[in-house]
């Protein structure tokens, strides 16, 4: 993922935000926000090879800036609507995978929405295991929601 990439990265986070069950944001940030807030080593987007358009997007953010968890992220992953069932989640969240853990990161975790069924099935096919259930946690448009608790522990990081 480029500053190239910002306007279509940026679009397709709108676009699911506007869905309502992929986070809690209701509006995407500037480029210069986003960026700031992501690990730059973990990173990625999806291209169409006939169009050349940006399908999909993943990016990793630390959990917390103390040390003791130097090893912990958080992640994201968005398809734009037409790419979905393709493989384009999976092969995002793999690399992701694969660049967290070369860099000695030993779990990645997400919140999910329960409602958001088909990126706790994408999640867990990737060998996530659900932690718990975070119930009322936050609010969305007025409404209190949960957020199932997924994390990913690196079998070769210790």
């Amino acid at each position: 993922m480029r500053a190239d990439d910002a306007e279509a990265v940026l679009s397709l986070y709108q676009s699911g935000i506007e869905e309502g069950d992929a986070t809690f944001e209701t509006a995407a940030p500037s480029w210069e926000a986003f960026d700031a807030a992501r690990l730059t080593l973990h990173r990625y987007v999806a291209v169409d090879d006939a169009t050349g358009g940006v399908t999909g997007w993943a990016a990793a953010a630390p959990t917390s800036s103390r040390k003791a968890y130097a090893g912990v992220v958080e992640h994201s992953v968005y398809v734009h609507p037409s790419a979905r069932g393709r493989g384009v989640a999976r092969a995002l969240l793999d690399a992701l995978v694969a660049s967290t853990e070369s860099a000695g990161i030993w779990t990645v975790q997400s919140g999910i929405f329960p409602e958001n069924t088909a990126s706790l099935a994408l999640h867990q096919s990737a060998g996530f295991r659900v932690i718990g259930r975070r119930e009322r946690v936050g609010q969305h448009h007025g409404t209190w929601r949960d957020v199932v608790l997924l994390e990913r522990r690196s079998p070769l990081v210790s």
